[in-house]
C-alpha cells in the first residue's frame, strides 16, 4: 500500500517562498509518475505539477509555471515542491498524489489518481 505524508505548509504573505515535501513509502517507484493538486475553498481540486520518478521530465499549469519547481529525491523517496513568489490566489490545500503510469504523467482529474496524501494547509496573505 503507498503511502504519502506531506509536510511544509503554512502561512507566509504575498512574494514569499515555502517549501512541500512528500515522502512515498510502500512500493517501489520506477513506473510512478509523482505529484501535487491543491484544493482552494469552494473550487475543485486541480493539478499543480508532477514529475516522472523514472525520467524526471516535470510539467506544470500555467498559472504557476516560473513560479514552482518539483523535484525528487530517489534515496529519500521524497518529492518536493518549492514554490516561489507566492500569490494570495495560491491559498489552498495541498495534496500530494501519486500514480502509476509508465509515460510519468499524473491524471489530471483527481478521480484517475491513485493515491493522496493527507493535505497540507498552505496560507498566502495579501
Amino acid at each position: 500500500q503507498v503511502q504519502l505524508v506531506e509536510s511544509g505548509g503554512g502561512l507566509v504573505q504575498a512574494g514569499g517562498s515555502l517549501r512541500l515535501s512528500c515522502a512515498a513509502s510502500g512500493r517501489t517507484f520506477s513506473n510512478y509518475a509523482m505529484g501535487w493538486f491543491r484544493q482552494a475553498p469552494g473550487k475543485e481540486r486541480e493539478f499543480v505539477a508532477d514529475i516522472s520518478w523514472r525520467s524526471g521530465s516535470t510539467y506544470y499549469t500555467d498559472s504557476v509555471k516560473g513560479r514552482f519547481t518539483i523535484s525528487r529525491d530517489n534515496a529519500k523517496n521524497t518529492v518536493y515542491l518549492q514554490m516561489n513568489s507566492l500569490k494570495p490566489e495560491d491559498t489552498a490545500v495541498y495534496y500530494c498524489a501519486a500514480e502509476r503510469n509508465v509515460m510519468g504523467r499524473l491524471s489530471r482529474n483527481p478521480s484517475g489518481v491513485g493515491y493522496w496524501g493527507q493535505g497540507t494547509q498552505v496560507t498566502v496573505s495579501p
